[in-house]
């Protein structure tokens, strides 16, 4: 690391800690010519991610729209708010575990309605509704006899 202040090369790390809730890496470094003293901050780069929407269009991932789809289907149902953030986190990471560039959004869709249907059953079956587009009340029937099994 290149001392910002002389510009010289080399630079000691002279303590490290983990920062911003164990998402990046406090470094406290010293440069071997001046002595000054500067603090970095490495933190892990990730490869955009692109979701396939149902109509072939391609947007890079929002995990704000995984979170409001959960909000609306968990709406004035007693989930708590650490519930619906875990359960982001949890399809967040299995996402990111698939070392993909790019996800089709019905398996992003999938992979919300099978932690919700453990979570909150009457969420679940809000969700698939708008995710599976129920076009009558068989089809929500159908569904709803899936979770009942």
């Amino acid at each position: 690391m290149k001392c910002p202040f002389c510009n010289h090369e080399n630079t000691r790390v002279i303590d490290s800690r983990p920062a911003d809730e164990n998402n990046s890496i406090r470094r406290r470094r010293v440069c071997d010519e001046c002595a000054k003293r500067f603090t970095t901050y490495e933190k892990i780069e990730t490869i955009p991610l692109i979701v396939i929407k149902k109509d072939d269009n391609r947007e890079t991932y929002d995990r704000s729209k995984i979170e409001a789809g959960i909000l609306r289907a968990c709406h004035k149902r007693p989930v708590s708010a650490d519930s619906i953030n875990l359960l982001v986190d949890s399809v967040e990471t299995e996402i990111f575990n698939r070392e993909e560039k790019e996800v089709q959004s019905r398996v992003i869709g999938e992979m919300v309605m099978n932690k919700l249907k453990d979570l909150d059953a009457v969420a679940y079956v809000r969700f698939a509704s708008v995710y599976r587009e129920f076009k009558d009340i068989n089809t929500f029937m159908d569904e709803l006899k899936k979770v009942l099994e």
